[in-house]
This record gives structure tokens, sequence and C-alpha cells, in this order.
């Protein structure tokens, strides 16, 4: 087998040493100066062996491919290979030596893959060839041997790595995965002698300092041990000392709770050596034996059921992270003493000048300095890869991920390492040094990361000064032996923008731990409020909107309307980023419990009447802003701002009191400008959308309410039919024009009479002030105006309290992912806009390419039951990820009508081979049993459904027949359908006959007079067919 894949490699009908070793010659002119002898002489192999030891002399000719280095980690003196090169060198092995399809690296931001947050391992962008889902014309399925590094980022969800990194020298946000993979082709001998080959004799690790693992079975399974891996390992020369079994949970590789899975094989490496044998440290967590690769070998697929079908085809897939072979060639024991890491912690300590890096942990690390060193180095990293790959700091998802690591890096620079700003951003260049060469994208875009990390910097910086007095002042006032308080951390969390690991780091350094499970239940409160809408979570109610007994007293005691015009005090600034003024006010009144007071005290919830605000009440379908306000004469206090509403002309602000607070206070207002920004985002969306409506279904389309949040905008309007996909594209394509042509949003205040006369203007059914705010997108509201103008035909026009972009481009994208009927003639639709929307729309495309490769396997009519079963499956399955995710409404139209045929057709299509095979089988057995009036037998069946069949075809062409048949599964369970003629109705009843034959088996059956059905257990099979025949003859 080896040697036919070397035939192929060398592009030759057949191989001999000789002529792959002169065709070698030929292809790299420099082997000549590097052909040299074998250093020693051949290991004997069994003679059960010997396609092994073919291969491996194959191999062994082949050494002298001229690599332009010898790695030798453990020879004194010697310089170490670059990590660039032993990266480039695993690749050429593959590419060159093995014939592998080179590919580049995928963006960490994975495609169409929802449940993912970033690309977590190199087999992430082959998902759709191991679970039979590609398609079939795509490139994809072209791929046979495949060889990559893979950038990785381990951070958030399932497989997260963040809070770890710093602690200790091997754990990474950011990593890369070297790996190739066989789809269909070689499997676990040619893996492991080309994994053997390329450590021991290309990179030359010391064979002795080596240890590989093998799955030992699992009995509790069915699973045997994976003897054929074990064996290929003795063949290849390891010694069995070497040669490890070990159980599921290390050497049993799963990509789910269902799909391909298989054992794997893990080849370990002793960094001290010296003679010793270190297999009892292999899989222990020893910082002295570690991991360096693992192939996995697929040769199952887990079903619902949870048992193993094999596949029928084996894959390969290997993943070996490449700061850990570095740091194994280059003789080091932390991955940051290796060239991948140090020429960034140079330019750390170049630019914070403190003292350098010692690589110190725990306790030796006074002031967490060196911690401090390898955060900020992980961290720049990833921020690199993350933002060249269109992940930026953000406020959900992946992004929020990237924030969190930004924030976490900010902080050590500052406060540990006492950097001054910008040093974050310094560092983008090294990085680019470094990973350049590899992934060419980081070169392109260095200038733009450097911007991204600066903006975020400087816009948490603020905040983490605050922060850090509000935690000393917090612990300061603190009883000893307590929890840090959760409420304050939550403000922490929710108004600065502290990751939560961030707060647990600051406090575990002054010895405190957080009251976690009051922190959880906040958070849980606050998740239920954002997934109620806008009326959840409003039990407090009673603070937030005045009776009117106190709007009459406010009003008596001559107290002013609060002036909330600072709402509108925001501009672009130089960099396209939207800058909000800050306000400063005074406390008015307090009002607790439906009365006014002068003064609340500490963990009272009350509302806060302030003579002006910048903060944003919820009106006109717009959520409320949040945010948090702080007391000058207190700047160590923050109160949390949860919501904010409008009464009679006041704001009320819902304020959790930290400290007392008093009327007369002197506060600033701090709005939660990423969430007021993704507010105003979407409301202008809103605009264009009803806009868009008008446009494509017609002037007398009316809008019927709408509610616009920072995650979604949701339009109710009337209509007399739900939209179709067309008309669904046609919608989505006017906003798209709009926001392409970056339109400027104008905004004006007029007197409502002058309002009522613009033409096209929807009708003015709710009650507006006077002067009214008119919001026109691209048309100056004075155009509007102007008598007789149609401009407000042409574009959106419409009165509006709430705020807006002030550029249209700024929405970047919208998509509707919703649109049902509520009520007869009215339609509600849902929409996202910017990366939520691209996202949607990937992921759209995603399942769009699945459900068209779903297509055409079904086009190639399978006349095997089990795999037309399997495709009815997996129509179902994609029917309801289909239904359930966010993308475009009109594609998910379009792939439902598409999915709803091909269920149609793989029931039709099993019915007919059920049909097919029933027939076929009756036919055997008719032939068998001669029109004998009692038939009583065992057949193979693949179901019920399958078995029923036979029997209705067996009494159909022998009417006078009573058929009793068992059938048993693999499962151990018997099935068992019956049918009776009806020439002995009503003495013999089938339901009667399953039930005595079941019994036996200790199992059920049902069913009536004429036929039944039923099932049991496989070990009473015998006693169950004596029993057909007796009740069968007691009736007959």
């Amino acid at each position: 087998m080896a040697a036919a894949h070397l035939s192929r490699a060398s592009g030759n009908g057949s191989y001999s040493p000789r002529n792959a070793s002169a065709q070698l010659v030929l292809r790299y002119p420099v082997v000549r100066s590097c052909l040299r002898p074998l250093r020693k002489p051949l290991r004997r192999f069994p003679p059960s062996a010997t396609m092994a030891v073919a291969g491996w002399l194959q191999r062994r000719q082949l050494l002298t491919v001229p690599w332009r280095w010898r790695c030798s980690p453990r020879r004194g003196g010697a310089s170490f290979p670059p990590a660039g090169q032993i990266r480039d060198t695993f690749l050429r092995f593959f590419q060159e030596r093995y014939s592998h399809r080179r590919l580049p690296s995928a963006p960490v931001r994975p495609r169409g893959d929802p449940r993912l947050l970033f690309v977590n391992a190199g087999m992430n962008q082959f998902k759709p060839i191991f679970l039979g889902t590609v398609h079939p014309r795509s490139e994809l399925a072209e791929y046979r041997r495949v060889v990559n590094s893979q950038k990785c980022v381990r951070a958030g969800g399932k497989h997260n790595d963040l809070e770890d990194v710093g602690r200790d020298t091997y754990h990474h946000t950011f990593f890369e995965m070297l790996g190739n993979w066989s789809f269909g082709d070689y499997f676990k001998e040619e893996a492991c002698s080309m994994a053997w080959e390329l450590l021991t004799e290309v990179y030359e690790i010391p064979r002795d300092r080596l240890y590989v693992t093998y799955f030992g079975g699992d009995p509790s399974l069915g699973l045997c041990a994976d003897e054929e891996c074990r064996d290929v390992w003795l063949h290849l020369g390891v010694p069995a000392s070497h040669v490890l079994p070990f159980s599921l949970k290390d050497n049993f590789w799963e990509m789910g709770d269902t799909g391909p899975c298989g054992p794997c094989s893990e080849i370990h490496y002793d960094h001290v050596g010296g003679g010793r044998n270190a297999a009892t440290l292999v899989n222990q967590g020893s910082p002295d034996v570690v991991e360096i690769w693992n192939l996995v070998f697929m040769q199952y697929s887990r079903e619902v059921e949870g048992n193993l079908l094999p596949l029928p085809q084996h894959h390969v897939d290997t993943g070996m992270g490449l700061e850990r072979l570095v740091t194994v060639l280059q003789n080091k024991r932390s991955n940051y003493d290796t060239d991948l890491f140090t020429p960034i912690l140079d330019a750390i300590h170049k630019g914070c000048r403190g003292p350098r890096y010692q690589g110190l942990v725990g306790d030796a690390d006074v002031g967490r300095v060196n911690m401090a060193y390898r955060v900020v180095a992980d961290h720049v990293r990833t921020l690199c890869v993350c933002i060249t790959d269109g992940i930026y700091p953000g406020f959900s998802g992946a992004e929020l991920v990237l924030r969190r690591i930004l924030r976490r890096a900010v902080r050590f620079c500052s406060e540990v390492l006492h950097a001054p700003p910008g040093l974050l951003a310094s560092l983008v260049p090294t990085v680019v040094e470094v990973l350049g060469d590899a992934y060419p994208e980081l070169t392109k875009n260095a200038d733009h990361i450097m911007d991204i990390i600066n903006e975020n910097e400087v816009a948490f910086l603020s905040s983490l000064e605050r922060g850090r007095r509000i935690i000393e002042r917090t612990v300061q006032q603190m009883e000893p032996s307590t929890d840090f308080p959760a409420e304050v951390a939550w403000s922490l969390y929710g108004n600065l923008g502290f990751p939560l690991d961030l707060i647990d780091l600051m406090l575990e350094e002054k010895g405190i731990r957080l009251d976690s499970s009051a922190f959880n239940k906040l958070a849980l409160e606050d998740a239920k409020r954002k997934a109620g809408g806008p009326q959840a979570g409003q039990q407090e109610g009673t603070n937030v909107h005045l009776d009117v007994h106190s709007l009459a007293q406010l009003q008596s005691n001559n107290v002013p309307a609060t002036d909330d015009s600072p709402k509108y005090a925001y501009t672009l600034g130089q960099h396209g980023q939207y800058e909000f003024s800050p306000c400063q006010a005074t406390v008015l009144m307090l009002y607790r419990d439906q009365s006014l007071q002068k003064e609340v005290g500490a963990g009272q919830r009350c509302g806060v009447i302030l003579d002006r605000t910048n903060f944003y009440a919820e009106q006109g379908g717009q959520a409320s802003d949040q945010g948090y306000m702080i007391c000058l004469e207190q700047q160590d206090t923050l109160f949390p701002v949860e919501s904010v509403h409008l009464c009679g002309g006041y704001v009320i602000h819902e304020v959790t009191a930290v400290e007392t607070l008093r009327a007369g206070h002197q506060v600033q207002l701090f709005v939660d400008e990423a969430q007021r920004l993704a507010c105003m985002t979407n409301h202008t969306a809103t605009h264009l959308l009803n806009f868009a409506l008008r446009h494509v279904l017609g002037d007398n389309t009316e809008q019927r309410g709408s509610h616009v949040t920072a995650e979604r905008l949701r339009f109710d309007f009337d209509t007399k039919s739900p939209m179709t996909v067309e008309q669904l594209q046609q919608v989505e394509q006017v906003v798209q024009d709009v926001i392409k042509r970056n339109e400027v949003v104008h905004i004006a205040e007029v007197p409502l009479a002058l309002a009522r006369s613009v033409q096209g203007l929807r009708e003015m059914d709710e009650g507006y002030p006077d002067p009214v705010r008119i919001v026109s997108m691209g048309v100056p509201v004075e155009s509007v105006l102007t008598c007789d103008s149609e401009a407000a035909m042409q574009t959106s026009v419409e009165l509006c309290c709430g705020t807006h972009l002030l550029q249209t481009g700024a929405v970047e994208d919208l998509t509707i992912i919703s649109e049902r009927q509520i009520v007869k003639g009215i339609s509600r639709v849902i929409a996202v806009t910017g990366q939520q929307a691209k996202q949607a729309r990937e992921v759209g495309n995603c399942l769009a390419v699945e459900v068209d490769s779903l297509s055409l396997r079904m086009q190639q009519r399978s006349t095997s039951i089990p795999e037309m079963q399997n495709l009815s499956k997996e129509v179902g399955q994609l029917t309801k990820v289909v239904a359930s995710t966010a993308m475009p409404q009109w594609q998910r139209k379009g792939l439902q009508t598409v999915l709803k045929a091909l269920q149609r057709t793989a029931n039709t299509a099993i019915r007919k081979l059920e049909l097919q095979q029933a027939e076929e089988e009756a036919k055997r057995l008719l032939a068998k049993h001669c029109n004998q009036p009692v038939i009583i037998d065992t057949i193979p069946a693949e179901s019920l459904s399958i078995l029923m069949k036979v029997v209705n075809q067996l009494c159909d062409k022998s009417p006078g027949s009573s058929v009793l048949l068992l059938s048993p599964q693999a499962s151990g369970e018997v099935l068992c359908a019956c049918q009776v003629s009806k020439n002995c109705l009503p003495v013999f009843s089938a339901a009667d006959w399953a039930m005595a034959v079941c019994t036996q088996m200790e199992g059920k059956a049902g069913g009536s007079p004429v036929v039944a059905k039923g099932s049991g257990n496989a070990k009473g099979m015998q006693r169950a067919l004596t029993a057909a025949l007796t009740f069968a003859q007691s009736k007959l």
C-alpha cells in the first residue's frame, strides 16, 4: 500500500528506489551534494510485517530530499531552526514528499457555523467532508490529501483557555495547528509512518524520547482495542514499552454527540530524556512529558441512538501545535522562550522600560510582571489575527470575547507593566514580523489593526482607572472575610465594560473572592429582562412611572421639566466614530414607592429626576438608554441606570443606589455608547425598511407598530398576504441601495402645522409635540417642506423623536430574518443590521450549499434502504436547522420549499425500495413454504416497516396462509409482524397471536384481528417460535 502511494506521489506507474532517487536528483539539483548512506543498519522486523518494512525501506531511500537544515534539538552548541522554517518544513514534507495539497489557513471567523465563536481546530473547514454533506461539485469534494497550518483561537465557548493564559508557560488564546488529512485515501499505516518519519528523520527528534498511545478498547461500547494501530507502531520500530494503551477519554475522538468519530493515537515527548522510561508520566498532566501530535482515525459514525456504525470511507485528521513543536526543536521548556514569542517580549520590555521577562510563574512571579508579559504577548497575537480576519472588539459573540481579550491586555499593560498608552498597538509590527510570512494578510492590515487597538484602548483606559478606584474603595469598606458584593461587580461589568475574568483577577490579587452566586443571579435577571422585551422585568415599575398625585406635586412645586435635548448632542469624529457629549446635571427629586423623596439609602431602587439628561427615555418604539451616573462628591461611587422613562415631561432614571443619594447632588451622566449606537443604527434602518416596504408593496402600506433595540428591529405593517420571496429580496435591495449611497440623515424641528403639509408623510394619528422633529434620508428638510415638493415620495421622510445615525452607510447591511402574519391583515418582520446581518447571510449561504449538496446526492438515487433513510433523516435535521437559524427570510422560504420536496422524494424512494425488498423476500418465502396454511419463519429485515410489508406481500400472494415473521436485530431486539387469513376469522386473531409470541420474548405487541406487530428480546426467540406454532395449531 505504501508503495502504491509512493508511486502515485512520484507520478510514475511503477516504483523503484533507484528511479525515485533519480527523479529526486533531477527535481532537486542540490540533492547531488546531499546523498549519503544510512547512518545505521536496518532493524529486523517480524515476517508478518513485510509490507510495513517495504514501505519503511522506500521511505528511507527518499530521505535524500535536500531539506536545508537538519533539526538536532539535543546537540550541544548547535543552532536551532527558527519557527518559520519548522512550519515550512512540515508543509513541504507532506506537499513534496507525499503529494498533499497545500492549503492556506482558513480565517478564524467560522463560515456558516453559528455554534462556533472561532475556528478552534484545523478540521473545522473540512466538516462537510467528514459529515458527508460536501457539495459533489465543490472544490472540497476533490480533496484527497491535504496539509496546512491553521490559525486557531480558543477563547470563549466550549474550548476556552483565556483565563489560563499567563498563569503558565503553555496556554494560549491563539495558536497554529499543523495538520495533514486523508479523505478516503491513506489510513493508519501510512499516517503513523509519515509522522514517525517526519519527527525522527527530518526533525531528528531522538526516538527514545517519544511515546505513542493507542485506543485500548471499551467493553461497555463493544469496542476492541486498536491493535492495528499498535502493530503499526511496533513494526516501525517503536519499543513495546513506549507503545501505550489508553481509554476512551484519552484515545477516542468524537466530533460531537453524533457524527464521525474514531480511535486516535497521540505522540508524546519527554523533555527530560537521559535514557529513562517515562511511560508512567504519559497523559498524567506532567509538564515533563507532553503530547505533541494527535492522529485521529475516523472509522465510525455515532448515531442518534448512541450506537457506532462503520463509516463507508475512512479519514485521517492529524493535528500538531506549532508552538509545542518549536519548543521541542529549540530545546526550550516554555513556549514563550521560543522565537515565536521572544521578539514580542523584547518589544514589550522596550515599550514599558520595566524589568525584563524572566519566565517566572506562581509565587515566584512577584507583582505578576512575568504573567503580564505572557498575557500581553499572547493577546496581541490574537488581536492581530482576529482583526485581520474581520472580527472586531464588540458586544456579542466572538466580538465580545475579543473585547475581553483586548481589555485584559490593556489592564496588564497599564496597571502591572505601568506602560504608557499605545504600547499594545506598538507591538503589532513585531507580531507581523513574526507571523507575516506565513499569513501575508497580517502585513496588509497592520495599520488598520493598530488603529482598532488604539481606539479601543483609549475607550477603556478611563473606565479602567475609575473601576480600579471603585474596587479599592469597596474593599476598604468591606468586613473581613466577606465576599466582594455582586452589585458592585455587576456595575463594573455592565457599565464600565469590565470582563468578568478581569474582575476576578483584580480581586484575586487582593486575596478576595466575588460572590459568584449573587452575581449569576443578577445576570440571570438581566437576561430575562432582555429576553422578555420592553414589558419584561418591570415589576419595579412603581419607581419609574409617576402617579398622578406625584406629578401634580412636582408641577405645583414648580419643579421644571427635564431638559433632554443633550440626548441629541453627538457628532462624527475625524475617523468616522461617533462622539457623545458629556452631560452634568442636578438631582431635583427622587421617586420611590409612589412618593417623592429627598433622599434614598444605599441598596434602594428609585427613580431619579434630573434638571437635564443625555439619556434617551423609551418612546417612539426605541428602547431606553442604559449607563451610569456618578456623584461629583464621591467619584468612586457608580450608580447604574437600568432604564429611562418619560412621564409628563419629567425623565425618570431607574437607579439602584449604591450609596445615599440626595436631591441637590451634582451628577455626571455616562450613556452606554455602544448600546445607544446600536439603537441608532437599528432605528435608522427601521425608517429605511418602512420606505422600502412602501416602495415594493405600494403606498397604501401603513406602519402598525415598531420596536427598536440594540439587538434587532421589529416592524408591523398592514398587508393582504404574506410577502413572497421576490418581495423580500426587493425590499432588502432597496435598503441596500440607500446604505451604499451613504445618504446624509437630515433632522430638523419644524412647526407641526408645516409638517402636516409634507406630501407622502404617513397619517399622523399619534399625538406629536409642537414643534415636531422630521427625519429625512438624503434630502434636506428644507427641500421636503417646499410647496408642492414630491421629495418625500422618493425617500424616507418621517416624524420621529428617536436618535438616528448621521449617515446611512453606518447601517452596513440589513436582512429580514423573520416575516409572519400576527393577525389577519397585519404582518410582522424582524430584521438585523451590520455584522449580524452579514453573519445571517453567511449562514444562509452555507445552508444553501448543504441543501444543494443533499439535493444532488438525492438525485443519485441509492438502492440501499439504510442510505436513503440516512438521507431522509438528514433532510429532517436540515429542515429543523433552516427553520430555527437566523438567516435571510427569503432564503429560508426557498430552502424550505426545496427541503419539503426532498422529504417527499426520500419517503417515496424508501417506500419503493421497501416494497421491492419485501416482494423479493416474499417470493423466496413462498417458494420455501409452498402455500402452507401457517407460515412461521425468521428473516433479516432492517425495520418493522419492511417486515410488515413482507408479511403483507406474502399474504397477498397466498391468501389462504396466516403468516408470522420474526427478525432479530443487531441491537438484541427481535421484531415481530403477523397477518391472519380472512378465512380463519374470527377464531384466529392476529393481535392475540402476536401477543402470545412477544410475551415469550418479554416484549409487547398490538394490532387488529387481521394484522399485528410487536417486539421482544432475542434471548426468548426460540421459545417465541415454538409458541407461535402452538398458538396457530390451537386455533386451526
